[in-house]
């Protein structure tokens, strides 16, 4: 986990700057691995992004919890190569179930959003 990127040759390397139990702020820099079509950033890794830091957010200060629903909304182009700020909040918890959203900007501007539904994992759940 001390890793950037955990590690994982597909995981975005995120600088975090806040990091609570309600709320995560970090900077990410896309690179050519992550080109799509017309040079903006592939619309699988931004949900790739949403996922990590999303499931990271669910998961911190709390019992294990995986992904049950992410949905993605592409608002505008995600650039390759500039700095992007993406941020994650918890809107609410009830019983096992774990409700979070998440932004990308660049400079201000709302590239992408996400709404997911995470589920704390029943004891002995892999």
């Amino acid at each position: 986990m001390d890793l950037p990127g955990r590690g994982q040759a597909l995981v975005p390397v995120l600088d975090i700057d806040d990091w609570d139990e309600q709320l995560v702020r970090a900077r990410v820099t896309l690179g050519r691995f992550n080109l799509g079509a017309g040079g903006a950033a592939h619309g699988g890794v931004l949900a790739l992004i949403f996922d990590e830091i999303l499931g990271r957010l669910a998961n911190t200060g709390r019992t294990r919890s995986r992904t049950a629903y992410l949905h993605v909304n592409y608002r505008n182009i995600t650039p390759i190569g500039p700095e992007l700020r993406v941020e994650a909040h918890v809107d609410r918890v009830a019983g096992r179930k774990r409700y979070l959203t998440g932004a990308i900007y660049r400079d201000g501007t709302l590239t992408a959003a996400a709404e997911g539904l995470f589920v704390e994992l029943k004891p002995g759940q892999p």
